[in-house]
């Protein structure tokens, strides 16, 4: 997931359309889930799990060549930390995953003939889930960073993979990721959290994150 060197108008582009395409995939899949489940929770979230993992890969191995394959600003911020994107990108990258998250929720809405502009009530807090959060949050970088530093070919698979286990291991469905949970806000849908409930998650994913940052340090001590 290393970016190399380029213009940023190319890279910023290819982030933008890969969080919409991601977040379009997360709640389109969890709108067709609930629908076709019969009331099935379980069923649902595992459809929707599937989609998710699915669709990450294939926009990771699609855009990773031309822009890293971010989608994520916590997953912008400690590459760039770590050397791996250019400082540069930071505030690009920031706006136009935020802004692409959003788009995909109302492409989303749009598809499935649903109001575009919408507010979540589905309430998500409590200690359980921002401990959860911060842990997948935790999991997912590190995942990034070590994939990233031991240059694994493999590394697309595995964090579809991770995704897809965060999904059912974690209390909160593992968002991981500010602009994903901002975006979700905006969807009274499957995967919609209540917008007074995303600050907490957002700042439990920025401790999973430096956490990463401090455990990929101490690993790489030998």
């Amino acid at each position: 997931m290393r970016a190399t060197a380029r213009p940023i108008i190319a890279p910023a582009i290819a982030e933008a359309i890969g969080t919409a395409l991601l977040l379009a995939s997360v709640v389109g899949s969890g709108i067709m889930a609930e629908r076709l489940s019969g009331g099935n929770t379980g069923l649902a979230l595992l459809a929707n799990a599937i989609a998710t993992g699915g669709a990450l890969f294939a926009l990771i191995v699609m855009f990773a060549p031309i822009s890293g394959a971010h989608f994520n600003p916590v997953v912008t911020l400690a590459l760039t930390v770590r050397g791996e994107s250019g400082r540069s990108r930071v505030l690009p990258f920031l706006f136009v995953q935020f802004a692409g998250a959003m788009l995909g929720v109302w492409l989303a809405h749009l598809m499935f003939d649903l109001p575009i502009l919408q507010a979540s009530t589905k309430l998500r807090t409590g200690l359980g889930q921002w401990v959860a959060e911060a842990v997948a949050t935790f999991g997912l970088v590190l995942l990034i960073l070590l994939g990233v530093r031991h240059k694994s070919p493999s590394l697309p698979a595995a964090i579809a993979a991770y995704i897809v286990a965060a999904y059912w291991f974690t209390a909160s469905t593992s968002f991981a990721n500010p602009a994903v949970t901002v975006a979700r806000a905006l969807s009274d849908t499957f995967a919609g959290i209540a917008p007074a409930d995303a600050p907490a998650f957002i700042a439990a994913q920025i401790v999973g994150s430096l956490l990463a940052l401090v455990a990929e340090r101490a690993l790489a001590q030998r």
